[in-house]
């Protein structure tokens, strides 16, 4: 098995002051050692990361702060994370995307699906996602 971690699965996997981050790690404790999944990232889950943890205030991160928290945390030895390379165009964005609130779900959804991944996240309501559990 194989995940996409959205933007905000991947800020509250690696903020432990993230108001879901007992969420996520709860549910990739989940897994056994054996049946851990690949998690993966893209450069818009990346940007995504960095940019908001070095705007919220509250996490006091700079935007190199912030680029050394997710570096350190794709290199775990724990987690098992990849880079999924971006080669979707505008061409691939799902016909069930209607409103610009949905567009970058829809691309990251159809990108994690094209590399046979699921994407993972804590938004309710995207199409062909998985919604960590609570």
């Amino acid at each position: 098995m194989k995940y996409l971690l959205d933007v905000n699965a991947l800020i509250a996997l690696g903020i432990k002051q993230h108001e879901h981050n007992l969420r996520v790690e709860n549910w990739i404790a989940g897994f056994s050692a054996k049946s851990r999944p690949t998690f993966t990232t893209c450069s818009i889950t990346e940007l995504g990361f960095v940019r908001i943890v070095s705007q919220v205030s509250a996490y006091s991160f700079t935007l190199e702060d912030a680029r050394k928290e997710l570096l350190q945390l794709k290199r775990s030895t724990i987690l098992n994370f990849t880079f999924i390379s971006d080669q979707n165009d505008i061409s691939n964005l799902p016909a069930w995307v209607k409103s610009h609130k949905q567009a970058t779900d829809g691309h990251l959804a159809e990108l994690a699906k094209s590399n046979g991944a699921i994407l993972a996240t804590l938004d309710e309501n995207i199409s062909g996602s998985f919604l960590i559990p609570k």
